[in-house]
């Protein structure tokens, strides 16, 4: 016994037997597996299957070449088996490749469901969304709506309504087909759909407005967002803003803006930036004056826009020098690369402003505004160098 236990104790401290210490020590669940290999080889391949057979077989070759054969078979085989297993598994869901189903098909599919009493998967409803590309199938989802409504009121017990993010993929899917008087239905709080109106629904159909340049459905839009007490955010009015902007309705922008604020809604620069150029090219020095005084309280430094803006509103009231000082603040902070003009262009900035000012002039006498300036004096050609 004593002596088997000096011939252990030798082997392991021999050289050979580094493998087996290697694999003892190492933090890794691998190399422990290692160990218990060399402890009770079992190999294939031609090596011995058994302990029976590991026995004969060791006692006919030398330990030495016994643990590197069976050390390097581990490490070999190991990374072969792993590789091997991760492509089995990406074949199978790479393989899977299920034709798009049309909206007709999934709504049937889903009223078979229905009417033998089982609700159907969560996947049919969202494949059907996103599979809308007519009003026929916009008509069907709400109709398939109403009906999984009822199933969960009736047959599960469900009172709550489907979750927001598919309220905004329903009004997605509106305004994607160009139907958006279905689109406003999910902006009711009350609704036999069991929609859930968000203020993120609103937000597309109010971007199909815009590209549209459809005013009226923007104050459709508007007018259910105000009977539904959806909270209006900075984001509606962006969108808002550029849509009065672009159809030139200054008096939808000033509607809009004022009860904006009155909502306590934290405009951003972009919708002051609109609301300010839009005043200045309307030549309403007041109105510039209140909405510069409501962006110092939430934005720091000019913009070009908000900038010339007020050098506007000084030449509309007739103090020039109230917008050169204004001009040179915004020039001062503006980076080098942003600023509009630099020494060399100074002429070409001159005369520019001889022809711009008159045009500037002559666009507000157009909108209705008494001016009483004498234009022959603002159109004198520039002197030749």
């Amino acid at each position: 016994m004593q002596a088997a236990a000096a011939r252990a104790r030798r082997l392991l401290a021999s050289p050979a037997a580094s493998g087996i210490q290697g694999a003892f020590s190492a933090p890794h669940r691998g190399c422990a597996a290692g160990a218990e290999l060399v402890v009770l080889p079992r190999l294939d391949n031609g090596f011995p299957s058994s302990p029976h057979q590991a026995r004969s077989f060791s006692s006919n070759l030398p330990r030495t070449l016994l643990l590197r054969t069976v050390t390097s078979h581990w490490q070999s085989k190991k990374p072969v088996r792993y590789h091997m297993s991760r492509a089995h598994f990406a074949t199978e869901s790479s393989d899977i490749d299920h034709p798009k189903e049309s909206a007709e098909e999934l709504y049937q599919k889903m009223l078979k469901s229905v009417e033998a009493q089982t609700m159907p998967p969560n996947a049919w409803l969202w494949s059907m969304i996103s599979s809308c590309t007519s009003e026929e199938d916009i008509k069907l989802l709400f109709q398939i709506l109403q009906k999984l409504r009822v199933f969960r009121l009736s047959n599960l017990r469900i009172n709550a309504n489907f979750n927001d993010h598919l309220c905004m993929k329903v009004s997605e899917a509106c305004a994607r087909v160009g139907v958006p008087d279905y689109g406003l239905k999910v902006l009711w709080n009350h609704n036999v759909y069991g929609i859930t109106p968000t203020i993120g629904s609103a937000h597309y159909l109010l971007q199909h407005a815009k590209e549209h340049s459809d005013t009226k459905l923007m104050e459709r839009i508007m007018q259910v967002l105000r009977r539904n007490s959806l909270p209006l955010q900075p984001g509606t009015a962006d969108i808002v803003f550029s849509i009065c902007y672009n159809a030139h309705r200054w008096d939808l922008l000033s509607k809009y803006a004022a009860r904006f604020v009155q909502a306590g809604v934290k405009l951003r620069r972009t919708a002051l930036d609109i609301w300010m150029e839009f005043a200045a090219k309307v030549g309403d020095s007041q109105s510039i004056w209140e909405i510069n005084s409501l962006r110092g309280k939430s934005v720091k430094h000019y913009t070009l826009t908000t900038g010339f803006a007020c050098a506007k509103g000084s030449l509309l009231e007739r103090k020039p020098e109230n917008a050169a000082a204004t001009i040179k603040l915004l020039y001062k902070h503006l980076p080098d690369q942003k600023k509009p003009f630099k020494k060399d262009d100074r002429k070409a900035m001159e005369e520019a402003l001889i022809t711009d000012i008159p045009k500037m002039i002559s666009s507000m006498a157009k909108s209705g505004l008494d001016i009483p300036v004498d234009m022959d004096k603002l159109t004198r050609q520039p002197e030749a160098a």
